[in-house]
């Protein structure tokens, strides 16, 4: 049979094997990040190449919690049935030969390359499998979808699309042959989609609403009751209702196949559809709470400033690169691979959707992709596939003019092909790294080797899932939680009183632990309120509190919102004076300094350098790590524009100068003791400038942030032995055991 003809009829097998070669394709150019460091030994941890994404690690805390046991102690790790990626991946440590590291380093490629069945079996649908099976190639590995499932992306966004677009298979199935078993397999994918995607709520809830909307227009034209079916079968697989197991994709997937099965067997009448159908409708609005859903998480992305209630305590959103507004040209690209790609794209999806209505479906995921452009490029993944489709479907009409259909297959080859270009010169550029190197996590192993399962950590929230990890250490903020207790951890780092960050590291952890095992006595007590300890009843009657804030702990220590709520400032001076009484120490705490850190340190910074009953910012830290560009003549040019004039002491900073108090150099000598010199310029100067020999790297600063703990401790290695002794010293961190 010739080639076209085989397109046009393809048999099960020749679709499987399409699908087999996209499969590959998409496998094999995730493989050009591996080919890039399989050579560099620091990307390297118990001989396999460690994960690229630090949520990554939340996942494999709670593997390693379901197989080994481990992180007994941490209440927010997930267990085997808590992530639908903790349960596959453990499974699948269980069965295979290959080392964990290993298959957590290749899951995301394996999994996510499944996007690629249903588009061609989208394109096969409608009688052009060719169609399907460019686009696959396209999608599978186009800007956006590529960065968030390359190897060693271990996340849950791996499963993210593959999960909406077999569900828009199945409908759009049902759509066109009124079967309802298509119904009933978009069902349970509906129902194991959180499961699988613990964000999925408001995609799910989109898709479905968009769903009925469309096919009450067409029960309204032609009466047909099999749409009604499909509305309560679908409906059934969503609402949130554990009635027959605790987890609910259980009860939903049981609730759909007996819908199926009734309907099938049973007559009901054309009103009683109806009423079915408008009861289960408001059960799921009612239950599932959808508007709310979908109103949060366009709220929580496009927020900006502090709290407007209780304290003002900074919006972590606002510090994010995921949750801001993106430029069009990036929007784009990351959509299409570049900003050409992206209007023929959306060309051709208009045209597509003029031809084919039933494609009207996939609107609600081309949205949330546009609500990127607004709301964070973490989006755009969503519109990657519809935008294939688009593109793909115009070279297809726009081949249609040559009239000889081997030139059509031809000529919409070799289009995609140069839509595909764009996209794999980014696959061959993006050499993001590991979260950590080699040496990193030997401190981290050190750590592990003379901590406690039940102590914590105290650093930044992007470390805190590797510390779980690899430490088996808890942490008070992390990739989850990391809202109001940021202001805490702040305050440590940057605060130039010893005194008070010893202080304030114990009583947050000595508390958060007080109210982890008051919150668990609830909870097993029936959720008797009575059973909480009174300094922990915050918020409402129910135990909200804890479940919705993670038991952030700066709200018991203020007090925030409520009417006993404390001044901040106040509460922190009294700590430092030593009126307000420590709790007895429970378990060892640490302070984990990493070099890597210095990047952010103005980020970290802004979240304690505020005045939590206005919102004001307390001062203007300045804080610019940099490197030389070049010297001459006693003056140092660097990389950011300014100008040190090691002669006078000034900094050339544009057109004016500023005096600098102090130049210190600090170099790594053996045994990990860091060797300090400084050279005093002006005593009424403000800024400091820190070169860090070791490194190659200088930090202008003013006066007050080269006293903070950060600094001292890590850069300078100077601490207050009555409170800090040093237990891990690296050039790559330094991590201090609390004394008190």
């Amino acid at each position: 049979m010739p080639f076209s003809e085989t397109l046009q009829k393809p048999s099960v097998k020749f679709t499987l094997f399409l699908m087999l070669i996209a499969y590959l394709f998409s496998f094999a150019i995730r493989l050009i990040w591996v080919w890039h460091f399989k050579d560099t030994p620091e990307f390297y941890w118990n001989g396999q190449i460690m994960i690229n994404t630090n949520d990554g690690y939340f996942f494999a805390s709670g593997v390693q919690k379901a197989l080994w046991g481990m992180h007994a102690d941490n209440p927010l790790v997930p267990g085997f049935w808590d992530r639908g990626l903790v349960f596959v991946t453990a499974i699948l440590v269980k069965i295979l030969p290959f080392s964990f590291e290993t298959i957590i380093l290749y899951m995301p490629a394996i999994f996510s390359g499944l996007i690629v069945v249903p588009l061609i079996l989208l394109g096969r649908l409608y009688g052009n499998i060719w169609w399907g099976f460019l686009a696959a190639l396209l999608a599978s590995i186009t800007w956006s979808y590529y960065n968030r499932t390359m190897i060693g992306y271990y996340d849950s966004d791996q499963l993210a699309l593959i999960f909406p677009f077999f569900i828009l298979y199945f409908l759009i199935h049902f759509l066109k042959t009124r079967d309802l078993k298509s119904v009933l397999f978009a069902a349970l994918f509906f129902a194991l989609y959180p499961f699988a995607y613990a964000p999925a709520g408001p995609v799910a809830g989109a898709i479905i609403l968009f769903y009925l909307i469309y096919i009450f227009f067409l029960y309204y034209r032609n009466r047909d009751i099999s749409l009604l079916q499909s509305a309560g079968i679908l409906l059934l697989s969503a609402i949130p209702i554990p009635l027959i197991s605790p987890y609910n994709f259980v009860s939903n997937i049981l609730m759909s196949i007996m819908a199926f099965l009734i309907y099938k067997r049973t007559k009901i009448s054309e009103k009683r559809y109806i009423l079915i159908t408008i009861i289960l409708l408001f059960i799921y609005l009612y239950f599932g709470h959808i508007a709310q859903h979908i109103m949060a998480k366009v709220i929580t992305y496009t927020n900006t400033g502090t709290d407007k209630i209780g304290l003002h305590f900074y919006d972590v959103f606002q510090t994010i690169r995921e949750a801001g507004k993106i430029p069009f040209d990036t929007f784009a690209k990351r959509i299409s691979g570049s900003q050409f790609g992206f209007f023929l794209s959306m060309i051709g999806y208009v045209v597509l959707i003029y031809r084919h209505r039933s494609f009207l479906l996939s609107v609600p995921l081309l949205g949330i992709g546009f609500f990127a452009y607004w709301g964070g490029l973490r989006f755009t993944v969503y519109a990657v596939p519809v935008a294939a489709l688009g593109s793909v479907y115009l070279f297809w009409v726009i081949g249609e003019f040559f009239r000889n259909r081997q030139v059509q297959y031809l000529f919409t080859a070799l289009a995609t092909v140069g839509m595909l270009y764009p996209n794999i010169q980014h696959v061959i550029d993006y050499r993001v790294p590991t979260v950590f190197n080699h040496s990193e996590v030997t401190d981290l192993d050190t750590l592990k080797k003379l901590s406690s399962p039940k102590d914590y950590t105290l650093t930044w929230w992007d470390y805190g899932y590797p510390l779980w990890f690899y430490s088996g250490t808890n942490t008070l903020i992390d990739g989850g939680k990391h809202r109001h207790d940021n202001f805490l951890i702040s305050k440590i780092l940057q605060t130039d009183s010893p005194i008070l960050a010893a202080k304030l590291a114990r009583l947050s952890v000595e508390k958060y632990v007080q109210s982890q095992l008051s919150y668990k006595k609830y909870l097993t007590a029936g959720k008797r309120w009575d059973s909480i300890s009174p300094e922990f009843k915050l918020l409402d009657k129910h135990g909200q509190y804890y479940h919705s804030n993670k038991g952030m702990i700066s709200n018991v220590l203020f007090r925030d919102n409520q009417p006993d709520q404390k001044d901040p400032n106040l509460f922190l001076d009294q700590l430092k004076e030593g009126l307000i009484p420590l709790p007895k120490k429970t378990r060892d705490v640490y302070l984990y300094l990493p070099y890597r850190m210095m990047g952010i340190f103005p980020t970290v910074m802004v979240f304690g350098n505020i005045d939590l009953t206005t919102g004001n910012a307390l001062r203007k830290p300045i804080f610019y790590p940099t490197s030389a560009r070049g010297e001459r003549n006693g003056q140092i040019l660097f990389a950011n524009g300014m100008l040190f004039d090691l002669r006078k002491g000034v900094l050339h900073i544009g057109n004016h100068e500023e005096k600098v108090a102090k130049f210190v150099v600090t170099q790594n000598a053996k045994g990990n003791h860091i060797k300090v010199e400084d050279q005093r310029y002006h005593l009424d100067g403000n800024l400091i400038v820190v070169y860090l020999k070791s490194y190659g790297r200088f930090v202008i600063m003013d006066r007050q942030t080269f006293q903070s703990m950060y600094v001292q401790m890590f850069m300078l290695g100077r601490y207050d032995k009555r409170y800090f002794e040093p237990v891990v010293v690296s050039p790559y961190s330094r991590i201090y055991r609390l004394k008190i």
